[in-house]
């Protein structure tokens, strides 16, 4: 069938993850030159793959001579059939749980470590995440994560469940949020169940993963309960992941026995994101939507998205759909215009601004960096602002030369100069960081 043939092509163009996830499952009811009818086991998988994949799937047709065939995406029913449905739906539904039930946390299957992008910001979250998910200690069975709203805490925890019902589907494996694991506690209080509560998390659990216990202020009966729990399982060597929204010395209304056991193990912060991982997330969802995106609007969009990955995600999902409606290249002038709905006009930064920034932070004049002068406490700044106005700005080396009087070797070898210093010193590099920073704002 043609459809096979192209499931080969795109799994020799995708990464394994990516395909095994999103194309593999991919069944075809109906194959023509007018049309080709893919079925997939859900409206959500069906959604994403039509988001992210259906420009790829379009641009593999068109390698086979399909590039006029029309492509409807069905959910698969009773009369089509689909090897890998069962495998899908075991993905997302956890073990030993009712289907629909909304007692618990269902999986997003997006959420695995393949679509994560790692980067200095989440490195040791998601590095201790994938070790714990696979049943290595080096890290220790115990992880207290937290982060801010939309860095990927929950990602990394739908990640370690999506792993370990794909490597071992025999774990008994709990995930939920705090308030969910307080109403059933409550449940099992008024219906006298208390006992089959506690075997369910004590003696019925291998993994248990807890959103939101940052919401747990205050509910003193609840943190005893949980507190009894997590104290069983790391003494019997049994893995815990905790999220929170806030950080453990920022948390209100808890114990200090309970807030002591959430940590006893490793505690790590996803920070947000800093430029070159917001821009391999960028290049990344680019290429997953079939989206042509240049080096340049890449860079550009990495260095306005600040804060959050969902900010990101939407930016990405509007350009993608201007694109496609209007069957037009992203470009920077349309980029501009999708950014401005989402962010409002984005301040442009110039070598004017970079220089006034520098010259306040090293406490040097404006005159000073663009006079002669050798000086290290002059030279130094001076090297510093070249640097980030070659990053931040479209100014030529020539350009940057003019504004400080200088011609583009001397600004070639400024660059070169911080660029090895970075490599070999951490205070170069966190000067540059902060620098950057607070250019960013």
């Amino acid at each position: 069938m043609v459809w096979n043939t192209i499931k080969e092509s795109l799994q020799g163009s995708l990464p394994s993850g990516e395909y095994d996830l999103w194309i593999e499952p991919l069944g075809c009811r109906q194959c023509s030159e007018e049309k080709i009818e893919l079925i997939g086991p859900d409206r959500y998988f069906l959604s994403w793959v039509q988001d992210r994949y259906l420009g790829v799937i379009k641009s593999k047709l068109s390698e086979f001579g399909m590039g006029s065939s029309e492509i409807k995406l069905s959910v698969d029913g009773p009369t089509a059939t689909s090897p890998s449905q069962n495998k899908i739906k075991g993905q997302l539904q956890l073990p030993g749980m009712q289907g629909g039930s909304s007692a618990f946390r269902a999986l997003h299957p997006a959420y695995t470590f393949d679509q994560f992008m790692v980067g200095e910001s989440n490195i040791l979250a998601s590095s201790a995440c994938d070790a714990i998910a696979k049943g290595e200690t080096r890290f220790g069975n115990s992880l207290f994560l937290n982060s801010t709203t939309g860095l990927g805490k929950s990602h990394l925890t739908q990640a370690v469940a999506h792993t370990v019902l794909s490597t071992a589907p025999g774990t008994r494996l709990h995930y939920l949020t705090a308030q969910q694991f307080s109403n059933e506690m409550v449940k099992g209080i008024k219906s006298g169940t208390m006992d089959q509560f506690s075997k369910k998390y004590v003696n019925g659990c291998d993994i248990l993963l807890v959103e939101d216990v940052h919401t747990l202020g205050g509910k003193t009966k609840t943190q005893d309960e949980l507190n009894i729990v997590l104290d069983y399982l790391l003494k019997t060597g049994r893995r815990v992941i905790l999220i929170s929204a806030k950080a453990p010395c920022d948390l209100k209304g808890i114990d200090e026995d309970f807030k002591s056991r959430m940590t006893a193990g490793l505690v790590t912060q996803i920070k947000a994101p800093d430029y070159q991982t917001r821009f391999n997330i960028i290049r990344h969802k680019a290429m997953v939507s079939g989206l042509s995106l240049s080096e340049e609007a890449a860079d550009y969009l990495a260095r306005h998205l600040n804060g959050d990955v969902r900010r990101i995600e939407s930016t990405m999902i509007g350009i993608n759909a201007k694109a496609s409606m209007l069957n037009i290249k992203a470009d920077l002038t349309m980029i501009r215009e999708v950014l401005r709905d989402i962010i409002g006009r984005p301040v442009e930064l110039n070598g004017e601004m970079i220089m006034k920034l520098i010259a306040a932070q090293y406490k040097v004049t404006v005159d000073d960096l663009r006079s002669k002068s050798r000086k290290r406490v002059i030279s130094f700044p001076r090297q510093m602002a070249m640097f980030l106005t070659r990053k931040y700005t479209e100014l030529s080396l020539a350009g940057i030369g003019n504004l400080y009087n200088r011609d583009h070797s001397t600004v070639m070898y400024a660059i070169k100069t911080i660029t090895k210093e970075m490599s070999l010193k951490s205070s170069i590099r966190e000067q540059i960081e902060i620098l950057s920073t607070k250019l960013q704002k």
